[in-house]
């Protein structure tokens, strides 16, 4: 082929053998591939599509695209299981790989009004298991389709011709789609409330199978088109004929016209029946019940005809009459009744047509085909003879009803006629407004559930119902104004005995009189092109439509005319302004002229007043040229006085601070000598303190020696009797008596000894203290040493030391302050020396400076 593509494991990277590449691009496809496509040069009839593995780039196979079908493609989209590529580009078909199989299974044709396809992206279901069947395909018109792949039905679009989309993205679960429009704006659509496949019930569990056909498809019938229009040739290839089959949007099937079958497999009544049990419809499936029993076409061809011819004239200026404050529902009212003109003229002269079709329009605000479709459907099933006796209100309907109601509540309706209440102030209102403003919207979804389900007699029966059961309060009402905001308004009435109440009379009321025996049953619209709406009398609204026409043409041509006239009017005024401008011109240049004469004379006599002047002002110049030098040297003079007094003022402050400083430091001083007698007074307390201390001790010492002394002279007199009593000899007796004597006068020494001890250490405690207490009261002296715990006599040099160290700080402490005091009182006597001499430098230059100008002066 033309492309060589290698397992580059080591470079990774891709190389191309084509000289003729214009352009290639990569993306994703599931977990396994790497989508490669380029296209050639006009020359090569091909394109071709390579898949690469992402573990390994290494190329799977090359997808091979009909170009003279497809065209470009640029937009590629996966599926969520990586089974099913789908390409789109400058065309409008839609090319669908099986990856797994390596082939291209089928080609779907997108409808004529798509031309170029832009983005293409599959809408995710949680119970597909990744194999996603619906495809987004957002094409040149701005509108994205969404297409099942497998039936090609066209399932929902988003966007319009005026609100085109830019781009868009389906969240992960595919329950929401976020869109920006051209116009800037973001547009977040619900997924259930614009596709029908997921509000459809479960299908049947019972399965039929049918034979095969006798004619079977071959394997290469791949190619189906999504369109409503004729069939067109399939192209051909060279391997085999891709065969076209037109699937047709929900035309396949056979119209059945049976009363109780519907389309989709719903029974109706069943439908009643559940409807009777149950009051109304589940929320989650009544939109589609409701279309179900309507049997809607879906024409989304001859709505697009209807749409495309724009919003009609006769609801141009709709804002001005029902000011809706969302722009979006007032833009789809607008549409759909401009539709609603458009299928018949008489829909374009219905003033209650707005009334009529506004619940539906913001019930179906996002599927503006099914809410026209329902509209028509309501007109002309519900709304038969309406519009017989048009403009006026139907005469023949309204005497339905009150044939009714007379047969019902005689007395109900002679209380109308007796205030003359007609009924087209007790039913019309009701009907033109379809119960809209008398009920809330659970309300009237809950009647409109019963109203689509029976026979159009209903809705007629149920206004009849409506005034029965609001008999009591209508009886009680007298005056017109209050029946009028009675049948505009809502009221305490549940809508649930209404219901009931329809039922009742719907199966009571005779024959010749109900209204179903005049009413047809429902008839659903056509399929393909809606039927022709001609119920009415058309010469009144033709004459009205030709009517309203020439008075428009009346009124376009006297806008012209007064157009015209207001031109020449205009004409002539400016050739009349531009006359009289003209001569006041030349008046004004005339009178100028003569202004200019006078003024030139004025001028040069000015000039001459101007010379003098001038003069005059130079000497004046002079003189205060002169004045403003003085004043400029006198200013200098002040600005150097000014100087010095400023120095004079710093010097001053520098000596109030530094006197400020000392007097800062005396302060600082003194405190520290209070602090240091505080600390010689904890010091004295201390010395105190070991001194009571040490008397303790002494004290002690001297008791325990005495008591020694007295145990051992108890000791020794106890031996010297003992002695004395077995000395038998006299010798003996006395040698022992002398030696008693003897020691009796060595223990009296020794007791003289130890008082004299005594006494000279109490002495010597109390001149310690005395020294201290004499030190504390004179810091500055000589201070007693302190002395140490233990024996008084070893500690006296240690003490001695301690009191000569002290001293001697004390001594220098003082030196020290001395010192100081001599050098503040020098530099005191310095500055204001230099003060002096400083203010005697300012006072000559004083007086030099006032003898100066004198000497000027003279």
């Amino acid at each position: 082929g033309s492309f060589i593509v290698v397992n580059v494991t080591q470079k990774s990277s891709v190389k191309s053998s084509s000289k003729h590449l214009l352009s290639w691009c990569l993306s994703t496809i599931g977990r396994k591939y790497i989508y490669y496509k380029s296209e050639l040069s006009h020359r090569v009839a091909t394109v071709c599509m390579g898949l690469f593995s992402k573990n390994l780039i290494k190329l799977i196979y090359f997808l091979r695209i009909i170009s003279h079908i497809s065209g470009s493609q640029s937009h590629v989209a996966n599926s969520e299981d990586g089974r099913i590529l789908a390409a789109g580009g400058k065309s409008n078909h839609l090319h669908l790989w099986c990856l797994e199989a390596k082939q291209l299974f089928r080609i779907i044709q997108m409808p004529t009004k798509v031309r170029a396809i832009r983005h293409l992206e599959f809408l995710p279901d949680s119970f597909d298991a990744g194999s996603n069947q619906v495809l987004g395909v957002l094409s040149q018109d701005g509108i994205m389709r969404f297409v099942n792949i497998q039936t090609c039905k066209l399932l929902f679009e988003i966007g319009s011709l005026d609100e085109g989309i830019s781009s868009s993205v389906i969240s992960p679960h595919g329950r929401y789609i976020a869109s920006i429009m051209e116009n800037g704006s973001l547009n977040i659509y619900s997924v259930q409330a614009l596709t029908q496949e997921i509000n459809k019930p479960p299908p049947p569990l019972v399965k039929v199978i049918e034979d095969l056909p006798k004619s079977k498809l071959n394997s290469g019938d791949l190619k189906m088109k999504v369109t409503t229009g004729r069939v067109q040739r399939p192209a051909k290839s060279r391997e085999n004929r891709i065969q076209t089959r037109i699937l047709k949007q929900d035309l396949a099937g056979s119209f059945e016209n049976k009363e109780n079958e519907l389309s989709d497999g719903l029974n109706k009544k069943r439908l009643q029946i559940l409807l009777k049990g149950y009051g109304e419809y589940p929320t989650k499936y009544r939109m589609f019940i409701w279309r179900s029993l309507l049997q809607l076409p879906e024409n989304h061809t001859a709505f697009s005809s209807l749409e495309d011819k724009g919003v009609h004239v006769a609801f141009l200026n709709l804002q001005k009459k029902y000011p809706i404050k969302s722009r979006k529902l007032l833009r789809v009212l607008q549409r759909t009744l401009s539709a609603l003109a458009h299928w018949s003229a008489i829909f374009s002269e219905t003033p209650y047509l707005p009334l009529l079709a506004f619940p539906f329009v913001k019930l179906f605000q996002n599927n503006q085909l099914i809410c026209f479709e329902v509209v028509a459907t309501l007109i002309i099933n519900w709304c038969q003879h309406w519009f017989e006796y048009f403009p006026n209100p139907p005469i023949n309907i309204l005497s339905m009803i009150e044939n009714v109601l007379a047969f019902h509540d005689k007395e109900l309706l002679q209380h109308f006629i007796d205030h003359d209440i007609t009924s087209q102030l007790y039913a019309w209102p009701l009907l033109e407004t379809i119960f809209s403003e008398v009920l809330t919207r659970e309300e009237w979804l809950k009647l409109f559930d019963n109203v689509f389900s029976n026979h159009p007699s209903f809705l007629l029966m149920t206004v009849v119902a409506y005034n029965i059961c609001s008999r009591a309060p209508l009886l009680n009402c007298s005056l017109k104004d209050d029946f009028e905001y009675f049948f505009h308004h809502r009221n305490n009435l549940d809508i649930s005995v209404v219901i009931r109440e329809v039922y009742h009379l719907m199966d009571t009321t005779p024959t010749d009189i109900h209204p179903s025996s005049m009413l047809h049953v429902v008839v659903a619209l056509t399929k393909g092109q809606y039927p022709v709406f001609n119920q009415y009398p058309k010469f009144i609204v033709d004459y009205q439509t030709q009517e309203r026409e020439r008075i428009r043409n009346d009124e376009l041509d006297y806008l012209r005319e007064r157009q015209m006239v207001e031109d020449m009017q205009a004409e002539v005024d400016q050739q009349r302004v531009e006359d009289e401008a003209w001569y006041q011109k030349q008046e004004l240049l005339r009178k100028a002229e003569e202004t200019r004469r006078e003024l030139l004379l004025q001028e040069e006599e000015k000039m001459v007043q101007q010379r003098q002047r001038l003069a005059s002002v130079k000497r004046e110049l002079k003189v205060k040229e002169m004045h403003l030098q003085d004043a400029t040297r006198r200013r200098f003079l002040k600005l150097q006085q000014d100087q010095r007094e400023m120095e004079l003022r710093r010097l001053d402050d520098e000596l109030e601070r530094k006197v400020h400083m000392r007097d800062r430091e005396i302060a600082t001083t003194a405190k520290d000598l209070e602090m240091r007698h505080l600390e010689l007074e904890s010091q004295k307390r201390l010395y105190e303190k070991n001194l009571i201390r040490n008397q303790e001790a002494v004290a002690k010492e001297m008791r325990e020696d005495a008591d020694a002394f007295r145990r051992k002279v108890d000791l020794e007199e106890h031996m010297f009797h003992k002695l004395i009593e077995t000395d038998q000899t006299q010798n003996q007796k006395t040698q022992k008596w002398e030696e008693a004597k003897e020691k009796d006068f060595h223990l009296k020494s020794e007791k003289k000894a130890s008082a004299l001890a005594d006494a000279s250490r109490k002495w010597f405690l109390e001149k310690e203290i005395n020294d201290a207490l004499e030190h504390a009261e004179h810091p500055y002296r000589k201070a007693v040493p302190r002395y140490q715990n233990g024996q008084v006599a070893s500690s006296c040099s240690p003490r001695a030391s301690q009191l000569n160290a002290v001293s001697e700080t004390d001594s220098a402490t003082c030196i020290s302050l001395n010192q100081r005091r001599i050098q503040w009182g020098t530099m005191e006597r310095d500055l204001m020396e230099r003060v002096r001499n400083l203010r005697q430098r300012l006072a000559a230059q004083a007086r030099n400076r006032c003898q100066m100008p004198h000497l000027l002066a003279t």
